[in-house]
């Protein structure tokens, strides 16, 4: 049994659990965690026997490879989507569908709903994003794959870094060093912040110059194959403003602290309360408004969410970012962030940049 008929199993499973008997899969990202299938305008039907990607003549090939023996409706351009998918449901008998309401349109569902006259939809939120957010070990070796590509490019754009170069200039390199090493591209468009454009905690590269300033924000992640990584790093490119080194070290503090928290059972919110309770005592609680963390996979933010009151525990598989930051308005911000591993006993910490105040200095 294949890694993606195991997850199909594991679906089903949840699915009778809330008597539901089939589902329509029909956002990409989970039609590839369930099937391995990395194109796009095909859906996947789950019965409790079968599994049917409904797709269309451009992926013929492209399916053989990726999925075989998958069962696949391949329609042309003359035969709708619906029109497919209403075929398949009367040979399927479909009693009840479950639909992914949590991603689909109003419009899709409309369109389901009117194809599929005698068939009761059920709203399903979150069924296949709960499997996502356990890795499993193929995953968690992509994820690594992932770090460090991430890492080795940021060694290559930290030794290239020079005054004149801009923002933007400094983005565009982290995405063509990732693509020369081996990586698909960037898991988002990269951020980096040169001083006081730091302040914004999703800043958008500009023409801002590295001398600019004395310190530079990056945040940025790698794609390999599917999976992907997300990291953040301050560097000292001047001389040092005031403050920094003592905000600096706030929130390294808050990090470590809340990454020691990081177990099976620990409560989502107590993880992020533990890096908040530092940087409040520090005076800057005001300063940190966005989550402690999320999970990585397939996608860079999906579940776990390390948020306030998050009640939910920590599970073994799940890896997850640890970012917290301060930000503070026409000064500038800084924000430390590593990926994370919950493992059966505790944690691993997957990323390796060093991260000590005195490993940020470079030009």
């Amino acid at each position: 049994m294949t890694r993606y008929q195991t997850r199909r199993d594991k679906l089903r499973r949840q699915l009778k659990r809330q008597a539901m008997d089939s589902i329509l899969v029909t956002n990409f990202t989970n039609v590839t965690y369930l099937t391995g299938f990395t194109g796009d305008d095909s859906y996947l039907l789950i019965t409790p026997t079968d599994a049917v990607m409904i797709s269309d003549s451009r992926y013929t090939q492209q399916l053989e490879e990726e999925c075989p023996g998958l069962d696949v409706v391949t329609r042309t351009s003359a035969v709708p989507m619906m029109a497919s998918l209403a075929k398949l449901a009367k040979k399927t008998a479909l009693q009840n569908l479950a639909v992914e309401s949590q991603s689909m349109s109003l419009a899709l569902f409309d369109q389901v709903d009117a194809t599929l006259a005698g068939t009761s939809l059920l709203r399903s939120s979150g069924l296949v994003e709960g499997l996502r957010e356990i890795k499993d070990a193929d995953e968690v070796q992509q994820i690594r794959a992932a770090i460090q590509l991430a890492e080795r490019t940021f060694a290559v754009v930290r030794a290239s870094l020079r005054p004149e170069r801009t923002e933007k200039e400094v983005a565009y390199e982290i995405e063509n060093q990732i693509r020369l090493f081996g990586g698909s591209g960037c898991s988002f468009p990269p951020i980096v912040a040169v001083g006081p454009r730091a302040a914004l905690p999703h800043a958008h590269p500009t023409d801002h110059q590295i001398k600019e300033s004395g310190f530079v924000l990056i945040d940025w992640g790698a794609r390999g194959h599917l999976y992907i990584s997300d990291l953040t790093r301050v560097l000292v490119t001047g001389k040092v403003p005031a403050k920094l080194e003592q905000i600096y070290n706030v929130v390294l503090a808050a990090q470590e602290k809340a990454i020691s928290k990081i177990k099976p059972g620990a409560l989502m919110g107590d993880v992020d309360k533990a890096a908040r309770s530092v940087i409040a005592k520090a005076g800057y609680g005001k300063r940190f408004g966005h989550s402690l963390g999320h999970g990585i996979g397939l996608e860079v933010h999906e579940g776990p969410s390390l948020a306030p009151r998050q009640q939910r525990p920590l599970k073994a598989g799940m890896v997850v970012t640890v970012e917290p930051g301060i930000y503070l308005p026409n000064w500038g911000g800084v924000r430390i962030e590593d990926d994370i591993l919950v493992t059966r006993n505790g944690h691993e910490v997957l990323s390796s940049v060093p991260k000590q105040f005195s490993d940020c200095f470079t030009i």
